[in-house]
């Protein structure tokens, strides 16, 4: 009897450290969220001029930091104490070089550092061994701007071997876009936003390669300039 009651009160001490742990986990992602939507927008509004807006999203994103460093010592399920650590003396770093580039006007220095910033939490998640919707939008950047690079080329010389290069890139880009629906959330799998951009821009990716395999220039860069916007929206609201 004593024996049984022993393991039951381990049982529940373990339990008790195993939901705190969680809890930790739940927390971090919890304060992370805002803060990486703070971000987002920020860059959407350095990038197109707006630095107030900018700035007020910063100041939001940095207040936010503030609150998240007592914690970085603190041990979380998946990610390495010293890599949170790193992370969010990092990101102090980096909020503060943007923060002084808004007020000097410079926005694509600014931008550049949010850029920075964004990707060193989706390395943290990936060393951490997470992976969701959120990673897989961020990560579709490098295959549009391959895409665009491709369809630039064409655009200058429409020869087969780059007509036959933007094909190429578009397919890339279109498989890594499915992979994005795959991993939605039931939820936001069914939600007629994400159906229109996601299903929007799988489809212009298969028409650029139609277009470009057409001989059409004006049509591919008109499906370019498409694509470009649907990556930009998939990137603010789901990135």
């Amino acid at each position: 009897m004593r024996c049984i009651i022993a393991l039951l009160a381990w049982l529940a001490s373990t339990a008790l450290v195993l939901g705190a742990e969680a809890g930790k986990s739940a927390d971090f992602a919890a304060a992370m969220g805002p803060i990486m939507a703070n971000l987002r927008t920020a860059a959407s509004y350095a990038r197109t001029g707006n630095i107030a807006l900018a700035q007020m999203e910063t100041d939001e994103a940095v207040a936010a930091w503030k609150q998240l460093a007592p914690n970085a010592s603190s041990a979380l399920p998946g990610y390495a104490p010293a890599a949170v650590s790193d992370f969010l003396d990092r990101g102090r770093e980096r909020l503060a070089a943007a923060t002084r580039a808004l007020d000097s006007g410079e926005n694509v220095a600014a931008a550049r550092e949010l850029l920075a910033l964004r990707q060193s939490f989706h390395e943290l998640r990936r060393h951490a061994g997470l992976y969701d919707l959120g990673d897989c939008v961020f990560e579709i950047a490098p295959a549009l701007e391959k895409l665009r690079a491709a369809a630039t080329r064409y655009g200058e010389q429409p020869a087969q071997a780059n007509a036959e290069e933007t094909v190429a890139a578009a397919s890339a880009f279109r498989d890594r876009l499915q992979r994005c629906n795959e991993w939605a959330s039931p939820e936001t799998a069914e939600r007629s936003e994400f159906r229109r951009l996601i299903d929007g821009a799988i489809a212009s990716s298969g028409e650029i390669a139609h277009a470009a395999m057409a001989g059409d220039g004006p049509l591919v860069h008109r499906y370019l300039i498409e694509l470009q916007s649907y990556a930009q929206l998939l990137d603010f609201r789901y990135g």
